[in-house]
């Protein structure tokens, strides 16, 4: 790739992984956005589900995949995307990042779901090498937006960077008849998180002070992800798009966004929701992989 093309880089709402297999407005969008990228040399993903007291990139040749869930139908555990890794990646992320340390990791991890539920809609022939950037669960929001922003040159080198977690992200909170949307207090949160994005997104370092942010990250593994891209848009003076925006079962929301896809058409006329997650309460333990 001409190193004068800046690749986009992108944050993905991935919900459940029954996205993967099912067809909405969500999946749509992806697929969309696949068609209009140029082909990158490789993907760099930033997934919720790799959350490590490390930062630590995948650097084997053929990365296994990892089926990181319980309680799904059997298809979802067939389910394969055989995308080759890249160790010149690896070490070209490893590299950028200095004096910040990335271990080089060649057999403990792999592509979990945050990372192939996407792909598989984004690219589905599997035929770009990806490479999974764990994200340091000791490290606060500064470190991740900082690395991020490091990671920029990557995007001339023909690499797409990819975080794929989810801005509101409470499963303690999921209204199991509910499908579509998202209750008040998450979509307040949404909306200012994606305020930021779209206008100043170095403010996102301070979004934990918003009042809904508490019960919209219990926990920071989903929400991290998108610091990645608030860096990469500091880096590149420029605020994100928005790709498409919703919400799924009353505490997730889908909300995505994109830096350089100028002119890509957003969302796409699909009616379906997002899939849902199966209820606790209805899973046989012999169903479950824990």
């Amino acid at each position: 790739m001409n190193e004068t093309v800046l690749m986009p880089a992108a944050f993905i709402g991935h919900g459940s992984p029954m996205n993967t297999l099912e067809s909405n407005r969500y999946t749509s969008a992806w697929q969309v956005l696949g068609r209009s990228l140029p082909k990158p040399r490789a993907v760099l993903a930033i997934s919720a589900h790799w959350y490590v007291n490390g930062s630590a990139v995948t650097a084997m040749r053929q990365p296994r995949v990892i089926h990181d869930f319980y309680g799904f139908p059997q298809a979802l555990f067939d389910f394969d995307y055989p995308a080759s890794g890249s160790p010149a990646v690896a070490e070209e992320v490893a590299e950028l990042v200095r004096p910040s340390f990335v271990g080089l990791d060649q057999d403990s991890w792999g592509l979990d779901h945050g990372t192939w539920s996407v792909l598989a809609h984004v690219f589905p022939k599997a035929d770009v090498p990806v490479v999974q950037l764990s994200i340091h669960a000791a490290a606060g929001i500064g470190y991740h937006f900082e690395l991020g922003s490091s990671l920029a040159a990557l995007r001339r080198r023909g690499i797409f960077i990819l975080g794929s977690g989810n801005v509101v992200h409470n499963l303690r909170r999921i209204d199991w008849g509910r499908r579509d949307g998202t209750c008040d207090w998450g979509e307040r949160f949404d909306a200012e998180v994606k305020r930021i994005m779209t206008s100043a997104p170095r403010e996102l370092l301070g979004v934990g002070a918003h009042p809904d942010y508490a019960i919209s990250v219990p926990t920071p593994e989903h929400f991290l992800p998108l610091a990645y891209l608030a860096g990469l848009c500091a880096e590149a003076g420029e605020a994100a798009e928005v790709l498409i925006e919703g919400g799924a079962m009353g505490s997730i929301t889908m909300t995505s966004y994109l830096l350089g896809c100028n002119g890509l058409r957003r969302g796409a006329a699909h009616p379906a929701p997002a899939a849902a997650l199966p209820d606790p309460a209805t899973v046989p333990p012999e169903q479950t992989n824990s």
